[in-house]
């Protein structure tokens, strides 16, 4: 299937792995990779840029398939060695990132100089149109649907991406929501060039996580997620549970005169207990409502292999049926 994320990035089928925090090891980004798709490495799970440039080189060693690297800008004032990070990126040969978070301007000509194409995260059709501006070569559409955060906005991907299909002329993929071949003929439908999918890919076999977290992943439904950080305007797609549960009740009590300070137990510094450990009530994590859309745990190559087998059956045999008649 070959559109022009597959021909941007010289993968094989339009599938991105998004960067997910502890997920996105080499391992993880490999396997994706292996598969046809495009896997991603998430830097900043990378304390160092040191330790970024060790964790490509040993996806190197697993895959000899294009694969790319997330990087987030934050809006913190004690800022990561971004130079550092792009640095580890341009010398381990890395043709491939996704960024997200702040605007990525200032970098882009140091990746662009090296052959590097660039897909930005975007929640909005004024943010992907702003990519497109500043030279992006790409962007993935977040609706509201997606784990992490989804903007302030709230639109849902069946009103966002024919907007960005309408207003675009950068290539986009569709993400949040994103689960099986059906998420990906009607992605193609309403105007992206393939799928970014995060969720779908903690259950797989390879994902390098405590198997409690692809179990609770598998029996949570669409019903599950919660919406944290809403006040601070910095809102967040996550799992429920017991952490969840305290930080709205806090955000309930405290109103408009809630501060980061207050939700830190139930956000800071969970990512290695929950992924690692397998302590699922440790705090609050990003989850998509895709979740009531995955019942099993199969390897990556078995997840892909299906994803596109079960598109390629629905265009040319259930579509082709409506065309027909």
């Amino acid at each position: 299937m070959k559109t022009r994320i597959t021909e941007l990035f010289g993968i094989q089928h339009p599938i991105i792995q998004g960067g997910m925090h502890y997920v996105g090891f080499a391992e993880m980004a490999a396997a994706v990779s292996n598969a046809g798709g495009l896997g991603l490495i998430t830097g900043l799970t990378q304390k160092t840029p040191e330790l970024l440039a060790n964790e490509i080189r040993r996806c190197r060693e697993m895959t000899d398939k294009p694969f790319g690297v997330n990087l987030t800008f934050l809006p913190t004032v004690s800022s990561p060695d971004y130079p550092g990070y792009i640095r580890a990126i341009l010398d381990g040969g890395v043709k491939a990132v996704e960024t997200a978070g702040n605007n990525p301007q200032k970098w882009l000509p140091m990746l662009h100089e090296a052959g590097v194409k660039v897909i930005h995260k975007c929640t909005s059709v004024r943010h992907s149109l702003k990519a497109q501006s500043i030279g992006c070569d790409a962007v993935s559409v977040d609706g509201f649907e997606c784990g992490g955060h989804p903007g302030e906005d709230d639109i849902p991907n069946f009103i966002l991406l024919p907007r960005a299909a309408d207003e675009l002329k950068i290539p986009f993929v569709a993400s949040g929501g994103m689960a099986d071949g059906r998420s990906l003929v009607a992605a193609l439908a309403l105007g992206a060039e393939g799928m970014n999918m995060g969720t779908r890919f903690i259950a797989t076999k390879e994902a390098p996580v405590h198997q409690n977290v692809k179990d609770a992943i598998v029996a949570a439904s669409e019903l599950d997620t919660r919406l944290v950080m809403r006040p601070l305007r910095n809102t967040e797609r996550v799992l429920r549970n017991a952490a969840v549960d305290r930080l709205l009740e806090k955000e309930k009590a405290l109103g408009a005169s809630i501060k980061f300070e207050d939700i830190i137990d139930e956000v800071a510094g969970v990512y290695p207990k929950i992924m690692t450990t397998g302590d699922m009530e440790a705090g609050a994590w990003s989850c998509g409502m895709v979740a009531g859309l995955i019942h099993d745990i199969p390897t990556v190559q078995e997840l892909i292999d299906r994803i596109m087998a079960e598109a390629e059956a629905i265009i040319s045999q259930r579509l082709a049926r409506f065309a027909a008649s």
